[in-house]
């Protein structure tokens, strides 16, 4: 299959890029280096530096004889987008290319400008791109499970039936985002349903919860095929900052009551997802939504893992009830669907105590890498 992948530097793109070219696939990965600008910006720097794009993939190559095809360019430069997908050609676009942090997206007017104009730009163009030089190709694009935000009632695979007054239509699933960079997700939803209905495309919505972890059978060829491990308050997901903390000696910092709940998945089935929706498209005019999490936690349970795992190892780990930085429900009802990636076949990797303590081992060994200063709540949103 040929398959082009935007944000293909980024966390996941990185070694979603590597998965797909290690079996078969003739992969292009396209992206701007947008994150590394930010992560600079704002003293976010991940664990360990990181080869350029370019050299990544030679790396890949030479440890691989698999090649990967690299652009360097912005998804909201429309004609330099479009010339990539005349060029790729691809059955298959996985669309990572976008700011994917919560806390960056409230940190001021222009970082919420930036989310906002960046995020939507990217998704509008790829359409048109697709529309105008690949009409019959499988858009996967990355939502997020923080589009639903944490209502009062079972969240379906993202459709409900409605009756109201003796009559019924299928919807998608209310959302109600906790952030701006969440509320983008949701407006990419909605622009790529339109264009769906309006254009037959054929998409695939992945809504994908916190990620952890580090290591891929691919990741763990060579040191500089490692994707970009954040551990800090605006990048970092929480079990990868929970992880480091609890190296670095740091007491995990709980935000408030410590029971938002959400659904968490390895970096691996991630990949497996993406890699499942690719192998099976929706069809031309449809939009598949698919909720794509394995198991679920609240922010107490993943701390309370984390220290009975770390002080196994003779961590001494200490948990700390901060005062949350975010307006969020502090204990809510969350009872979410995710059959739909069961269904095509998800084997999934659980976050069970062997899985951290090799997290907790990898991050051992870069102890001293770690920059306490980079954990501590920085953003807060509200005054």
């Amino acid at each position: 299959m040929r398959i082009l992948i935007l944000g293909g530097d980024g966390y996941l793109g990185w070694p979603t890029a590597m998965h797909f070219a290690m079996r078969g696939h003739e992969v292009t990965v396209f992206d701007n280096y947008l994150r590394r600008r930010i992560t600079l910006q704002t003293d976010s720097e991940p664990l360990l530096p990181l080869p350029s794009l370019p050299e990544r993939a030679r790396r890949f190559e030479l440890e691989t004889g698999k090649h990967i095809n690299v652009v360097i360019g912005d998804c909201c430069d429309h004609e330099y987008l479009l010339k990539a997908v005349q060029e790729a050609s691809p059955e298959a676009i996985v669309h990572y290319a976008e700011q994917p942090s919560a806390p960056y997206s409230m940190a001021n007017r222009n970082s919420a400008r930036l989310t906002l104009e960046n995020n939507l730009g990217a998704t509008f163009n790829l359409i048109w791109a697709v529309l105008e030089a690949a009409p019959d190709c499988h858009i996967i694009k990355l939502g997020t499970m923080g589009e639903y935000g944490t209502p009062n009632i079972d969240i379906e695979e993202g459709w409900i039936d409605i009756n109201h007054k003796g009559r019924s239509q299928k919807f998608l699933y209310p959302r109600q985002a906790g952030s701006l960079y969440h509320t983008t997700k949701v407006l990419d939803t909605d622009l790529l349903w339109f264009y769906v209905r309006i254009y037959g495309l054929q998409v695939t919505d992945l809504m994908q919860g916190p990620v952890y972890g580090q290591s891929t059978p691919e990741m763990d060829i060579h040191p500089d095929l490692l994707t970009a491990f954040n551990y800090d308050d605006i990048f970092g997901t929480v079990v990868n900052r929970f992880v480091t903390q609890a190296i670095a000696g740091v007491p995990l910092t709980v935000y408030g009551k410590g029971g938002q709940t959400r659904g968490y998945l390895n970096i691996m089935d991630t990949i497996q997802c993406i890699e499942l929706a690719a192998a099976s498209p929706p069809g031309r005019g449809q939009l598949r939504v698919l909720n794509q999490f394995t198991e679920r936690f609240s922010v107490n349970q993943l701390a309370e893992r984390v220290k009975l795992v770390g002080d196994r190892m003779g961590l001494s780990v200490q948990i700390q009830s901060v005062e949350n930085p975010r307006k969020e429900a502090e204990e809510h009802y969350y009872n979410p669907v995710h059959s739909g990636l069961l269904d095509l076949g998800l084997k999934p990797h659980f976050l069970t105590d062997d899985v951290m303590a090799a997290m907790l081992e990898r991050i051992h060994q870069h102890r001293d890498a770690i920059d306490i200063r980079k954990i501590l709540p920085r953003v807060r949103w509200s005054s």
